[in-house]
């Protein structure tokens, strides 16, 4: 396929900063970064797996975005964290479609699975009677099924349109992974078809999650202000917190990078906003669901109990 396509067989990421003085504390602030992406994921994983009471729709789709959340890291900062240790950041032509792939695939399948977290929250507030048979361990399967789906479709739809693409400019990406923007950018038979194609797909991966999630969320407020008690506002609006700051950083700061043209947003400054999407906010996930949860915590405390027992 490389052959076909392109004369280039390889590629070099530039990374975050050509500074060589910041490269070693950079290479460590990212580290702890991951380290922490992978603890608080694998450890939220572990704790939905082990503990039955959490084994309800809510913590099903929060175990996916886990998942989700420590494959997406994955996938972008062993190879980001190469950049500030080695010379030459170098990744082959096949490494760098697989990296888009899965980059897009997670991407896409974190958007949706926010968005069917949200219908989940619409479903418990606003019809809690019929929240056992409307959210059935098949509605859930059939949902989760759906985001992937679409993750699939996004990786594709992105990878095809670059795979497609000939570079035969250079092979210097100015970025710290193989993104789209940067890859459309270096070639030189990309067009204005091109540069639709991702802003239509972007425009899908973004647009019908997040109108899924409004819509949900002005329901969900609609019945909200039906409470009559203090204390039952306070508890659907605790409930749907956590979710509301995650849903903020994931599609602020992806909108920020992909719904705006390359002359408002320039890729140097390109690629320090797409830092959020990419690391701060799988980072701040778990923090985010376990520190404003109270199951989550209940869980963390009964599995140290159990621990420290035997």
């Amino acid at each position: 396929m490389a052959a076909d396509n392109t004369s280039v067989i390889e590629f070099i990421l530039t990374g975050l900063t050509n500074h060589p003085e910041l490269q070693i504390p950079l290479f460590f602030l990212f580290l702890g970064f991951y380290t922490v992406t992978i603890m608080g994921n694998l450890g939220l994983i572990t704790l939905i797996g082990l503990n039955s009471h959490l084994h309800i729709p809510m913590y099903f789709f929060l175990f996916n975005l886990s998942f989700i959340d420590f494959s997406f890291s994955t996938a972008i900062i062993p190879k980001m964290l190469m950049s500030f240790v080695s010379k030459k950041n170098i990744i082959s032509y096949a490494g760098c479609m697989t990296q888009l792939f899965f980059f897009c695939f997670f991407v896409f399948s974190e958007s949706f699975i926010l968005s069917a977290m949200a219908y989940d929250r619409y479903v418990a507030i606003c019809k809690p009677l019929l929240y056992t048979v409307t959210m059935s361990p098949q509605v859930c399967l059939l949902l989760s099924l759906g985001v992937y789906g679409m993750g699939v479709f996004g990786a594709m739809a992105h990878t095809g349109n670059i795979v497609f693409l000939t570079f035969c400019a250079g092979n210097i990406v100015n970025h710290y992974m193989c993104d789209i923007l940067p890859l459309l950018e270096l070639s030189c038979s990309s067009s204005y078809i091109n540069v639709l194609v991702v802003f239509i797909v972007v425009t899908i991966g973004i647009g019908m999650p997040i109108v899924a999630i409004f819509i949900s969320y002005g329901f969900i407020l609609a019945s909200i202000f039906h409470i009559r008690s203090t204390e039952g506002r306070s508890k659907a609006f605790n409930t749907c917190s956590s979710h509301i700051i995650a849903v903020s950083l994931f599609f602020g700061s992806g909108a920020f990078m992909y719904l705006k043209p390359p002359s408002v947003l320039p890729l140097e400054q390109g690629k320090v906003s797409s830092l959020f999407y990419t690391i701060v906010v799988p980072m701040f996930n778990p923090l985010i669901y376990s520190l404003r949860n109270k199951d989550v915590k209940f869980a963390l405390k009964k599995t140290l109990r159990r621990i420290t027992f035997s």
